[in-house]
């Protein structure tokens, strides 16, 4: 009996004891990364660049060594006289890119003219483009259909500073100055080449100090997470430190060491384009492209269109309490002095009303006494 009453203890022990889950089994939520990487290239990405500038600084060379296309396929190259009496306009080409199977729709916002006037404050088209995109966005947002909402809000705006000048311009700070609540302005040195790396260094401090004395408001690279690997820190700081970048276009392909690369050919030798020694080129493409895309889709929605979907959404409340607070207008009557007539009437008015009390309160009266 004592043996089988240790049985039974030591079996509802074992009973009652949790049993632990093995290592091979989990819940499933740990895919969830793959399924939104799935879902993502199968509906692909899309990113609308804008670049400004004035004309002659390689802003459509520049785009089509990023992304190695031909945007201005068709594109009319005008001479000085026809320049002159060009006006700001908006110029925009959509291109669907696909690399190892993921697609990209890339939209190149373009500004021909800007820059090339003497008076040069007339950008008014560029901000009221960047405007029209976010007021379509907020009308499809708002609207009944949203499933398939297409996003031509633009997220990044390069920003063409020539080489040739002695740090901002007057024209250049006030159009920053214009997009920087808009979108996120990267500002570039174009055609380094022209310079020597000590020029290059001292403009480039130049430029940094004059966009903190204005008070100028660049895309600023977001901190690296503590869990980065340093390798990823590294790259980062670099991006950081290199700003504003230093850039040089080529669709040319020159022979250099014995290797094809994109260039340009001078009688002195052969600047490379994806020389990280000669410009800031593989730079500017691994931070438009490979690391910083997406963080440049989030600020533009989570902070420039929430400011502008705030404004929206405060002047439509401001006019609803307006219009509540307009009523009907009542005609308010002169005041008039009343006439002989009229006051005559009154007296006789109240005079009958006088003698017909006094008669009331004789007929109670008398009542009263009939009563005794």
């Amino acid at each position: 009996v004592r043996t089988l009453m240790l049985f039974k203890s030591h079996e509802i022990r074992n009973r009652t004891k949790p049993q632990r889950r093995p290592e091979k089994d989990y819940v499933g939520f740990a895919t969830l990364p793959n399924q939104v990487h799935r879902k993502s290239v199968k509906k692909g990405f899309d990113f609308t660049l804008m670049v400004a500038g004035e004309s002659g600084l390689g802003k459509s060379t520049l785009v089509n060594s990023l992304f190695l296309t031909d945007l201005h396929k068709d594109r009319k190259l005008l001479n000085a006289e026809e320049r002159i009496s060009q006006t700001v306009e908006i110029t925009k080409h959509t291109v669907d890119i696909e690399e190892k199977g993921v697609k990209l729709k890339l939209t190149i916002v373009d500004t021909p003219g800007f820059g090339d006037a003497v008076n040069n404050t007339n950008w008014w088209p560029v901000t009221d483009y960047i405007d029209q995109q976010f007021e379509q966005y907020f009308r499809d947002e708002s609207g009944l259909n949203r499933k398939n909402i297409q996003d031509n809000r633009v997220h990044c705006c390069l920003y063409f500073i020539p080489p040739f000048g002695h740090g901002l311009r007057p024209v250049d700070i006030e159009f920053m100055k214009a997009l920087q609540d808009k979108v996120n302005v990267v500002p570039l040195i174009a055609k380094a080449d022209c310079l020597m790396p000590s020029e290059v260094k001292k403009l480039k401090d130049q430029l940094r100090e004059e966009i903190d004395k204005y008070g100028i408001k660049i895309y600023q690279f977001p901190d690296c997470d503590s869990d980065e690997d340093e390798e990823f820190k590294k790259q980062d700081k670099e991006l950081k430190d290199s700003t504003p970048f230093a850039v040089i276009g080529s669709n040319t392909v020159v022979e250099a060491r014995g290797q094809r690369v994109r260039g340009r050919l001078y009688p002195w030798g052969i600047v490379e384009v994806e020389n990280p020694s000669h410009c800031d080129f593989v730079k500017l493409r691994t931070m438009l492209i490979r690391t910083h895309m997406h963080d440049l889709k989030d600020i533009t929605n989570d902070s420039h269109y929430e400011n502008y979907r705030a404004q929206c959404i405060q002047k439509m409340t401001s006019k609803m309490n307006a219009d509540k607070r307009v009523e009907s207008p009542i005609p308010i009557l002169p005041l008039s002095t009343p006439d002989v007539e009229t006051e005559k009437l009154i007296k006789m008015k109240d005079e009958e009303l006088r003698r017909m009390q006094q008669m009331l309160q004789k007929m109670q009266q008398q009542m009263h006494e009939q009563d005794l």
